[in-house]
């Protein structure tokens, strides 16, 4: 079985979840099966690198994914079975479905319908992606989705879609490279004073992570504790300014916040996560939340939003503490993310222990083997299907 797995994102080129997933997966999938990788991006060993025509750079960044998908429908002649990840790569596996007559399977990282805040990222191109992902999902002959959360988005966006189609995969995570670690240099690189509580996030500048509100938050977050916001890959100027005005207004009122704005190497985000007396993901989109798994692999405990499939990672009580995310009163979910990291500060033990269950539960439930597993499995059923 040979596969034609179709990314924007892919090793050393990743800023987001869907670069993570498949910078994991591809390995694991090929111990099972043929893959060919092809990106967006520079040339690589291991992958065929597609790059946007010269002649669209001044253009909608949306036209310009179009055109290397162009590229890569023509380059995958031969291959048994396209598999796509994100808008940036489904009209690519569309169009070889239609090219090449060959299933086109879709792994649902995300959905444009639920993010309408792309729109001040990408104009007009926002409809374009909009376009692209219904067209895609609606032909594909099988999706992926990451969570049971993200199945029924997916199904109450998209409801021509027959439900048997729709899969559930949950993402993996690598918990040997995602472990507690005892080193401590790179937070003291960082101005992070190892001995005190910290108090981290890790993600982009975007709307979807929510990174403004736990910046609003952490007014009352307790000042023993210090905030540290790795923050970086802003998907606009505006939002970019907008969080250097509110972290510089949270600076002045409180204590211990350090923001690092480069993306940091796995190595000293592990230090990071490892040393934190709690992990915070306040996003109000998270289709699964990666981000979460690497804490609790990395033994922190977690306070995360209560939404998409992050309950299905972030087991309330046992691996950390859920807060109740509704966009109709921005205030209470910011009251009760302060809450809820302070009750978790108040109580080091507790902390501990959810840190323990949630490595525990990272290393039982959430392989990168059983994921590629099933996801062969996919494939198998959507071909004897054709």
């Amino acid at each position: 079985m040979r596969i034609g797995l179709l990314t924007r994102e892919y090793p050393p080129e990743v800023y987001g979840g869907a670069g993570v997933h498949v910078g994991f997966l591809v390995p694991r999938l090929r111990e099972l099966v043929d893959v060919d990788v092809h990106a967006f991006g520079g040339p690589r060993p291991d992958a065929v690198a597609h790059q946007p025509v010269a002649a669209l750079a001044a253009a909608n960044p949306a036209l310009g994914v179009l055109s290397a998908d162009l590229e890569i429908a023509a380059a995958l002649g031969g291959v048994d079975l396209a598999h796509s990840h994100t808008w940036y790569a489904n009209l690519a596996g569309h169009l070889a479905k239609l090219l090449h007559g060959v299933p086109h399977v879709v792994t649902a990282h995300s959905l444009e319908p639920r993010r309408p805040w792309k729109a001040e990222q990408l104009g007009g191109g926002y409809r374009i992606s909009s376009w692209v992902e219904r067209s895609a999902y609606e032909a594909a002959d099988a999706i992926i989705a990451v969570s049971e959360g993200m199945r029924s988005d997916v199904l109450a966006c998209y409801p021509a879609l027959d439900p048997a189609r729709v899969h559930v995969v949950r993402n993996g995570i690598d918990t040997e490279q995602y472990r507690p670690v005892a080193e401590v240099d790179a937070l003291e690189r960082h101005g992070i004073d190892p001995g005190r509580p910290i108090v981290t996030f890790v993600g982009r500048i975007t709307r979807q992570k929510g990174v403004g509100h736990l910046v609003a938050a952490a007014h009352r977050i307790s000042h023993d504790a210090q905030v540290v916001l790795c923050a970086g890959a802003p998907d606009t100027p505006e939002i970019a300014e907008e969080t250097r005005l509110a972290v510089a207004e949270l600076a002045a009122a409180r204590p211990g916040v350090v923001w690092i704005r480069e993306m940091l190497p796995t190595p000293e985000v592990r230090q990071i996560l490892s040393h934190s007396a709690v992990f915070v993901c306040p996003s109000v989109y998270e289709p699964l939340g990666i981000v979460n798994l690497e804490a609790m692999a990395c033994g922190t405990a977690v306070v995360a939003s209560d939404v998409g499939g992050i309950p299905e990672v972030v087991e309330h009580g046992r691996t950390g503490l859920l807060v109740h995310y509704d966009e109709e009163d921005v205030p209470a979910f910011r009251s009760g993310l302060a809450d809820a990291v302070n009750e978790v500060l108040g109580d080091p033990a507790r902390a501990r222990a959810f840190g323990a269950a949630g490595r525990e539960r990272a290393v039982r439930e959430f392989s990168w083997a059983n994921m590629a597993a099933q996801t062969v499995e996919v494939y198998r059923a959507t071909l004897e299907r054709r």
